[in-house]
């Protein structure tokens, strides 16, 4: 072969690979693709059941900076077992405090507090000031490692996010696991029951049933949209998991007493999911430890009730 068939052949050979190269990231989509604050389901548009996109199966709440935006964590440590005040900024690419955002699921801000052992867990909707600076009173009843999640849409036309960072609660730490898991749980004489199995690499459908003396509930009262609203967080990383309303729940628009959800659950493991509803004008929430594949949830409350506070934009 003479020196211009080689360059020549090198050429094709090159132009094959990038074509290749071509047609997979068309086939799988950009690598960075958003991961949606898809763990908070209520008030999301329900699609249908099947086979999760790659995105699906990438978890939220990992990275404290995504698309542009970051989490600044102002408050790093809260003393344990006393009232405090959480502050935070969510801050663009340029570093500024971000002050537009659209209300989703009834608010511009979730603020999700959870343990690193999963056994404490709030779900807040903090305040704004017109610096940007969130802020909500919080009481976190034991020492330890705490993962703060914000779920926010910006106002700018961007998809939802869910950042990530960490927070010390300081005090005599006494180590903690999350039940083994089981099917039921009660929390304020409401017994909770968990139909469903979460499949490792897929989406899986789960049930909740709530009764109170044996009665089914058909009250439930709207809460951010929807009779019920689930967090889902893996075990070991806290990784927040991709959560959507049940298409057939959300055409029935049923007040109980099932509430149902997709969860798609990215690696074999144990999750918590923490399911909130409200009655009576109260929310409370109930958690249950799930391992994938095994059918059955673990019943438990959180260390103490949900709180909520008030919150004007």
């Amino acid at each position: 072969m003479n020196p211009l068939q080689k360059i020549g052949a090198f050429t094709a050979a090159l132009a094959a690979a990038f074509g290749t190269a071509y047609g997979v990231g068309t086939a799988f989509g950009p690598i960075d693709r958003d991961t949606t604050a898809a763990g908070h389901a209520a008030g999301h548009s329900p699609r249908p059941a099947g086979k999760p996109s790659a995105a699906d199966l990438l978890p939220a709440g990992l990275q404290v900076s995504q698309n542009g935006y970051s989490l600044d964590l102002e408050t790093t440590a809260l003393p344990a077992g006393r009232s405090s005040t959480l502050r935070l900024v969510v801050r663009d690419a340029d570093g500024a405090p971000l002050t537009r955002y659209r209300t989703a699921h009834g608010e511009q801000l979730h603020l999700i507090i959870a343990s690193r052992e999963l056994t404490t867990y709030r779900h807040l909707h903090p305040d704004r000031a017109a610096d940007g600076t969130w802020s909500t009173p919080v009481d976190l009843p034991a020492a330890g490692g705490y993962r703060v999640f914000a779920d926010f849409v910006p106002a700018d036309g961007s998809e939802g996010l869910t950042l990530g960072s960490d927070l010390t609660v300081t005090g005599a730490y006494r180590a903690s696991e999350p039940p083994a898991p089981a099917a039921t749980t009660t929390v304020d004489g409401y017994a909770v029951a968990l139909r469903g199995t979460l499949a490792a690499g897929g989406e899986s459908d789960l049930t909740f049933t709530v009764r109170r003396d044996g009665q089914p509930v058909t009250d439930l009262e709207p809460y951010l949209g929807a009779y019920g609203h689930l967090v889902a967080l893996r075990s070991g990383d806290l990784a927040y998991l991709h959560v959507h309303p049940h298409e057939a729940a959300e055409k029935d628009r049923t007040s109980g007493p099932e509430v149902s959800f997709s969860a798609t659950a990215p690696s074999a493991g144990t999750y918590r999911l923490f399911l909130d509803f409200k009655v009576d004008g109260t929310v409370r929430t109930a958690a249950f430890t799930v391992r994938t594949g095994t059918g059955t949830g673990s019943g438990s409350h959180p260390e103490a009730p949900h709180e909520e506070t008030s919150h004007g934009h």
